[in-house]
């Protein structure tokens, strides 16, 4: 299942040197309750992408034969645990907050494996969030805060595996999901 909305066509062959994305993909459930909120809420004109969690951000193309062995190892274990527990304020925009230390500490071990390719976003501390508001008013953001808090219970999820994509022209381009196995 590719990231970009249904309609959003990319050219039919890969674009060279297209830096790396990785996802931690959600169940479908979880993946269509949160991208309903995505589509009710994200302005449309920028919304190209379906409800996702990222991982890393842009990895160099020329490490996607080994990043690829590195997800397949550590999807030999079982999916990783995960909790949605609320909100995440983005100045301007809202999140669905993420808890999953699995997760975290399976970004760790990749990050270490591309250490020295990081950039400097995906060097940082990782906050697993699943974005359903961007580039907004901060009135905006706030006002979809107050509204969504009260209805938003907790509850807990597996992922299913990672997503590997390349980032072409502002689209995703699927290249594979490695489903967790254990």
């Amino acid at each position: 299942m590719g990231a970009n909305l249904p309609g959003q066509a990319l050219s039919p062959e890969r674009k060279p040197g297209a830096p790396l994305l990785v996802t931690a993909e959600l169940p479908g459930d979880v993946l269509s309750w949160a991208d309903g909120l995505r589509r009710a809420h994200y302005p449309p004109e920028r919304n190209r992408l379906r409800a996702h969690v990222t991982l890393f951000h842009a990895l160099p193309a020329t490490v996607e034969e080994e990043l690829v062995q590195v997800l397949k190892d550590l999807s030999a274990s079982p999916p990783p645990s995960a909790r949605m527990t609320g909100l995440m304020k983005l100045g301007h925009g809202t999140a669905l907050a993420l808890e999953s230390p699995e997760v975290v500490e399976l970004h760790g071990v990749i990050a270490e494996r591309m250490h020295g390719l990081l950039t400097h976003q995906d060097a940082r501390p990782l906050r697993l969030h699943i974005t359903i508001q961007n580039k907004v008013t901060g009135e905006a953001a706030r006002a979809l805060q107050a509204e969504l808090a009260p209805q938003l219970q907790p509850f807990a999820f597996r992922f299913r595996g990672f997503g590997l994509y390349a980032w072409e022209d502002g689209l995703w381009r699927e290249i594979r999901t490695i489903p967790f196995r254990g």
